[in-house]
């Protein structure tokens, strides 16, 4: 982040009308010093290239029911005076993560969306199994774990995209897990999830962290900030947040660009490699052909529990102690033969066993990352105690509920 000189002789700027050729080299350093600082911050919240379609389109898509942010209507530009008070937190001065989503005001009722922008070219399929994903038939089933899509645009000057409207969902990664009763909760739901995806015959083949979602609403009821999720929208605090046990969430799958649906009569579906977000599977490595992309799929999403719970990763994720109990299901998930790796059903059912064997006590304890500060995590243990006699008390579930749709 930008951060101005340390040390400035501050007696230089008690005269601020003085010309620049009167001052003292000192002090011209130092106004330089801060002008360029100035600079660099103005710079740093001009919109980059691909958010012009945004900018460009916000006109349009307010004649759809869908009002941009402000940093994307037409006209808009970072302030050219008093930058000093400027927040870069604030929402109109960050760029989304992914250029091809934007958030968005739903007009009609005032709720946050997300629109994403689909290529027909490069992501042929995405849209129609997106569709059947949040069908009236498929939308009913419990299990069905999949981001629902909540309407679908065509921009009249672009015939090559589609922009898909969904829910303003929370990243996964904007609260850390509060007890091993959240992360068992959490897994729970994603193989649920890949076990409804499996049956329907649909392989997601770019499972990952960046690739799941939650609910945000009740955990963060003041609402959060688009790019920096743990702060509020305007970015000047810490949203307010409640943990996955007191208000629990549902988690989502998201972004179907490379998914596939296969006959239901075809027992062993090929398909040619595609490396998504995890360029890890160790069949993509051999360059023989074709391989099933439901053996893919267990491999995708045992490596993400294994890297984002289990062991983390050197700078993205910590993982945590104490998640031996799943290492010899994972172990299996992630084995370099694919055709040795268990079925979905497989491994809901040992997941399922293995949870049943987790004392109550072990469900409320606290996990302990494997990275993070000493200090910080004594308080959060301290509060976490607290939290846990609560839960003790009233009788909350070691495990939190899924929430109804």
């Amino acid at each position: 982040m930008f951060k101005g000189p340390r040390l400035l002789d501050r007696g230089a700027f008690t005269q601020p009308e003085t010309a620049p050729d009167v001052l003292s080299p000192q002090a011209r350093e130092a106004q330089e010093i801060i002008e360029g600082y100035r600079a660099a911050k103005r710079a740093a919240m001009l919109l980059g290239k691909h958010e012009f379609f945004w900018r460009d389109h916000a006109a349009w898509f307010e004649s759809q029911g869908y009002k941009l942010r402000p940093r994307y209507q037409i006209g808009w530009e970072p302030p050219s005076t008093g930058l000093d008070d400027v927040k870069l937190g604030d929402e109109d001065h960050l760029s989304m993560p992914r250029a091809a989503v934007v958030d968005a005001i739903r007009i009609t009722d005032g709720k946050r969306v997300l629109l994403k922008k689909i290529s027909k070219s490069e992501h042929p399929f995405e849209v129609e199994i997106t569709k059947l994903l949040s069908s009236d038939a498929l939308t009913g089933d419990p299990h069905n774990c999949c981001v629902r899509l909540l309407d679908v645009l065509q921009p009249t000057d672009a015939p090559e995209i589609t922009i898909l409207v969904f829910p303003f969902l929370q990243q996964l990664t904007a609260s850390p897990f509060d007890t091993f009763g959240e992360i068992v909760g959490f897994i729970k739901q994603i193989l649920d999830g890949l076990q409804f995806l499996h049956h329907h015959r649909i392989a997601h083949r770019d499972i990952g962290i960046p690739n799941f979602m939650m609910d945000g609403d009740e955990m963060f009821p003041g609402g959060w900030n688009a790019v920096r999720g743990r702060t509020t929208p305007r970015g000047q605090k810490h949203a307010n947040i409640y943990t996955r046990t007191q208000r629990p969430p549902r988690y989502y799958f998201i972004d179907f660009g490379l998914s596939r649906c296969f006959d239901p009569s075809d027992t062993n579906p090929l398909a040619e490699p595609i490396f998504g977000g995890d360029r890890t599977v160790p069949e993509f490595k051999t360059n023989k052909g074709a391989f099933n992309p439901f053996q893919t799929d267990i491999y995708y999403i045992g490596n993400t529990i294994r890297e984002f719970i289990m062991k983390g990763t050197p700078s993205e994720y910590k993982g945590y102690y104490g998640t031996g109990f799943l290492e010899p299901l994972i172990r299996d998930m992630v084995q370099d033969d694919p055709a040795k790796r268990p079925t979905i059903d497989e491994v809901v059912m040992r997941f399922d066993k293995i949870c049943r064997k987790l004392s109550s006590w072990k469900l409320r304890s606290r996990p302990i990352p494997r990275r993070g500060s000493i200090s910080k995590g004594l308080r959060r243990h301290i509060d976490h105690w607290k939290r846990r006699i609560d839960y003790i008390k009233q009788g909350v579930p070691p495990i939190p509920s899924r929430p109804s749709l």
